[in-house]
């Protein structure tokens, strides 16, 4: 059978997993849930510790502080390539992301190895943003396209199903990006290892509780990143794992992940998933 883990970032969305979790578990009964929760100052990773000692299919990551989204994001892919899973599913803990697209997206898998929820195709949109929003978040699409030679339209968004054996040939030690440009990042190291990549068009919903974490100094940390990235795309420097003949030595400083002081908790009556 496919094993499929399921990703959730949290920084204080402790009221938004109350009524996530149950439905992750309704469309996607046989998941296994990671939350990998940035020692949440309302108690996000309390109460994920609690519903992973009631139920074998949780698990929690706890970091120790707020390191950024793009590196709770690549400890969630580092956890999937470890534990023998086949795909992994990422997307926000805010409901802005609707679980009922989470089949659609494993499904699609058939014909791809990424599959992106995506708001900018066909079937696709958002709801309650405004227009200054829409602007920055199509401004950053573009920008990815022009930069990273991109062929997909939703480049920015986190809600997306990933095969884990694509993951595993990309050296994410050279990762530039720690905040919102990881997505951008993601999806051009992902073709750069010859993934191939789908859009399935979703409806982005706002945040039930909370608010948003993006602003206007991410994005320009975004734009940044994505121009640097473009530029060793030019120079063909290297993503993969393994050293290519064929590639150029990245020229980046590579972010270390390797020091968060990470704990995995693994309540000791359960087995291993």
């Amino acid at each position: 059978m496919t094993k499929t883990l399921i990703t959730l970032c949290t920084y204080n969305e402790r009221e938004n997993i109350v009524e996530l979790i149950p439905e992750l578990h309704a469309v996607a009964p046989d998941a296994t849930i990671l939350i990998i929760d940035d020692n949440s100052p309302d108690g996000t990773g309390a109460l994920a510790d609690q519903l992973s000692a009631a139920d074998p299919r949780m698990q929690v990551l706890h970091r120790t502080g707020k390191l950024g989204l793009g590196t709770a994001i690549l400890a969630g892919f580092r956890y999937a390539i470890s534990n023998g899973v086949d795909f992994v599913v990422n997307l926000d803990a805010d409901f802005s992301h609707p679980p009922k697209y989470i089949p659609q997206l494993i499904e699609r898998m058939s014909q791809c190895d990424v599959a992106i929820a995506s708001r900018y195709v066909a079937g696709g949109g958002v709801a309650g943003w405004t227009p200054w929003r829409k602007l920055m978040s199509q401004s950053i699409n573009l920008w990815a396209k022009l930069c990273l030679g991109l062929p997909t339209q939703d480049n920015s968004g986190s809600f997306r199903c990933y095969r884990v054996s694509k993951l595993a040939e990309i050296d994410w030690d050279l990762t530039m990006a720690k905040g919102y440009a990881f997505q951008e990042e993601v999806l051009y190291r992902c073709q750069r290892v010859g993934c191939r990549m789908s859009e399935v068009p979703f409806i982005f919903a706002d945040r039930r509780f909370g608010t948003t974490k993006i602003n206007v100094s991410e994005c320009l940390t975004a734009a940044w990143v994505i121009f640097a990235l473009g530029v060793q795309r030019l120079f063909g420097c290297r993503v993969k794992t393994l050293n290519d003949p064929g590639e150029r030595s990245v020229v980046s400083r590579p972010i270390n992940h390797g020091n968060a002081m990470q704990s995995l908790t693994r309540p000791e009556q359960k087995s291993e998933d």
